[in-house]
């Protein structure tokens, strides 16, 4: 299988990767590898593929929005892994990969023989990356997860919303994206190892762990103090003035993360008299007066509109900004400098958009040259890439054991 191993220009050009994921983590990861070059094949079963391209809502033209969302860059086959001779199309692929990804529970890629150990034997530069939701040791290492539950069990919905109120899912998936981002960062040491030995091993991370890896400041004081903080809506736990204010017609973050700045806050504020007053002079007292400091701000800053006081922070050197929507976020001329909104034309969606690749490299940057693939749109071109011919070909799409873009339209 060598067709495009260095067409894909980039960073990672040489890498191919076999992705067996869905939904989300798994596919952050690939797409994050392929945005940076590397060969990604999306491995999908048969019957209606990755679960995203099932969610109704929203779609573009019939075609699942979420699923456009994260796959673009990939090949793609549709594949029954249950069959023998699928297990073999695997086995023929995984011989000439670098990299497998895959997000099923624990055991279940060994229970169809496709486990490590299997895989390792006819490959032992095999990079094997699992994300589960637990990880697979420990007590809970055979229970199945979602971000959901992650954020539960990391403690991440006790820490969310506003004092008083109940645990909050935060407004994103934000363990599934981060798992994915860690597996990702597991997968380039490997490599790099692998660069140097020639030996593969297992990368793996979970939805727990990516979760509490979000915990640093709020285990910091756990573990100096014996407390477990609680929620404190847009403020930051240790440190103030630090959160969204409301102003006369909106809201504004206002950043004082440290003296400097909070020296600024006071003199934009018209309150001078603040840098002398015992409660507020450095930030163990303001956090000691929020009480009293807080609701002064917010009465201030309701004086006047949004555009006027980020305009005032902004000549000041204060970090402050906006609370946009996902909207104004999207099409912001910052976001558009920094190429984080990707077009591309798919053949049944038309032109669609995606969240670009958050790291810029100089030299090899993010290429974006194919969208998300239909199902089973690789399927022949893949199959022959692995020695079978024709016949062989069109007897697999006849037994179901593969399939292609036109069965999956049929």
């Amino acid at each position: 299988m060598q067709s495009e191993r260095t067409a894909q220009a980039g960073a990672l050009s040489g890498m191919r990767v076999l992705e067996l994921a869905q939904i989300m983590a798994g596919p952050t990861c690939g797409m994050m590898l392929a945005d940076l070059g590397a060969d990604v094949i999306k491995i999908e079963k048969t019957d209606g593929g990755d679960d995203a391209r099932g969610y109704r809502d929203p779609r573009i033209n019939g075609v699942s929005a979420p699923f456009l969302m994260l796959n673009r860059n990939k090949r793609a086959i549709a594949l029954d892994l249950k069959t023998p001779e699928g297990k073999e199309v695997l086995l023929r692929m995984a011989r000439d990969a670098d990299v497998l990804i895959e997000n099923f529970r624990k055991g279940t890629l060994e229970k169809l023989g496709l486990g490590y150990d299997v895989l390792s034997e006819i490959n032992p530069g095999l990079i094997y990356c699992a994300i589960s939701g637990y990880g697979r040791t420990g007590p809970a290492a055979d229970k199945g997860g979602f971000d959901l539950i992650a954020q539960g069990y990391t403690g991440l919905m006790s820490i969310t919303g506003e004092e008083g109120g109940p645990p909050l899912r935060t407004g994103n998936s934000i363990a599934d994206i981060n798992a994915g981002i860690l597996a990702a960062v597991g997968i380039l040491a490997a490599y790099q190892h692998k660069q140097k030995t020639g030996r593969g091993q297992i990368v793996e991370t979970s939805l727990i762990e990516a979760g509490l890896q979000q915990l640093y400041w709020h285990a910091a004081i756990h573990f100096a103090t014996g407390e477990s903080p609680g929620p404190s809506g847009s403020a930051h736990v240790l440190a103030t003035p630090y959160q969204a204010f409301p102003t006369q017609d909106g809201h504004i973050i206002v950043g004082g993360a440290n003296e400097k700045n909070w020296e600024r806050i006071a003199q934009v504020l018209g309150r001078p008299e603040w840098l002398t007053d015992p409660r507020y002079r450095l930030n163990s007292d303001r956090m000691r007066h929020r009480d009293t400091l807080l609701p002064a701000m917010a009465e201030i800053l309701r004086t006047k509109p949004s555009a006027e006081w980020l305009a005032a922070f902004d000549a000041a050197g204060v970090p402050a900004g906006p609370v946009h929507s996902i909207g104004e976020a999207l099409s912001h001329p910052q976001t558009l400098a920094r190429e984080m909104v990707v077009e591309q034309q798919h053949p049944e969606a038309g032109p669609v958009k995606s969240i670009g690749l958050p790291i810029k490299l100089s030299e090899t940057p993010a290429r974006y040259v194919r969208p998300s693939p239909r199902l089973g749109e690789d399927t022949r071109a893949l199959l022959a890439e692995c020695g079978y011919g024709e016949k062989q070909i069109a007897q697999m799409l006849r037994a179901g054991v593969v399939r292609d873009v036109a069965g999956a339209e049929g």
